[in-house]
């Protein structure tokens, strides 16, 4: 069983609740930035011992003699959705020197198909899951039911961490679909240089990417997901809907796609109504 003492005391607001069942405007607030508390570059990793997919157990006191990179994500994730195959691809080119593991979270967002996970056997079923969709050659990892090491992280949806074999952080990603950040952290670690970049804030251009993965995670989480992602965030909505409109591009460039035609139109429109 995983350790839940790191965060007990810990108190949270209404959309600070770890279980929750409907995503809110506050909640994607919160994943927008990391607070100063949690851990960043030059910290040790807080103590966790989590259960594998498939038996072992990924802990802090025995990482192994590779570094790890280390991902935060969910099934009903759109973002870890699209860091799906950013994640096999590094696998493929570095997994025999870099130790890989997915920690599967909290639900990003809880649908009538894909509810919230409410026992610790209902986690390890999504965990599975989340290791056949995406075909995860690696380990996949199982926090417990109330989050306690996703907490202690500061809980984003899909963050990743580049650690030492001894548990110090390296390196740490506001998305794990950003893929030159990971690879170029990957590169100087194994090359034996120090850091140049000790973490990656981008943020435009990883949730553009994952908006045309939307669709993809509605149809498997259930119309739900749409409906809360409407609310919580409309502009997100809309070009996620929209997205479903170029289904000739890969989906990474469905989203910036959007944008480009949304801009145009607004811009059209302004400059037609000022002639």
């Amino acid at each position: 069983m995983a350790q839940a003492t790191l965060v007990a005391n810990k108190n949270y607001s209404s959309d600070e609740r770890y279980q929750y069942d409907t995503f809110t405007t506050g909640l994607i607030l919160h994943d927008m930035v990391f607070k100063r508390s949690d851990p960043g570059p030059g910290d040790m990793v807080p103590a966790f011992d989590l259960p594998v997919v498939g038996g072992e157990r990924f802990q802090s006191s025995d990482l192994g003699a590779k570094p790890v990179l280390m991902v935060f994500g969910s099934l009903t994730c759109p973002v870890t959705e699209s860091s799906g195959p950013v994640l096999n691809r590094l696998h493929m080119e570095f997994g025999d020197q870099i130790r890989f593991v997915v920690v599967n979270t909290r639900e990003a967002h809880p649908g009538e198909l894909i509810p919230q996970p409410k026992t610790l056997r209902e986690k390890e079923e999504h965990a599975e899951q989340l290791r056949q969709h995406h075909r995860f050659a690696f380990e996949v990892a199982i926090d417990d039911i109330e989050g306690t090491f996703h907490r202690a992280m500061g809980p984003k949806p899909n963050s990743a961490y580049l650690l030492t074999p001894q548990g110090q952080l390296l390196f740490r990603a506001h998305w794990a679909n950003d893929a030159r950040s990971l690879k170029s952290a990957i590169t100087q670690v194994l090359a034996g240089r120090g850091m140049r970049k000790g973490k990656s804030s981008a943020m435009l251009w990883p949730l553009l990417k994952a908006i045309g993965h939307l669709p993809a995670v509605v149809q498997r989480g259930g119309r739900k997901v749409a409906r809360d992602v409407w609310r919580a965030v409309p502009p997100f909505g809309v070009m996620g809907g929209a997205s479903r409109l170029l289904p000739f591009l890969p989906r990474d460039y469905r989203g910036p796609a959007v944008t480009i035609m949304l801009v145009g139109s607004v811009a059209g429109a302004t400059i037609f109504l000022l002639l």
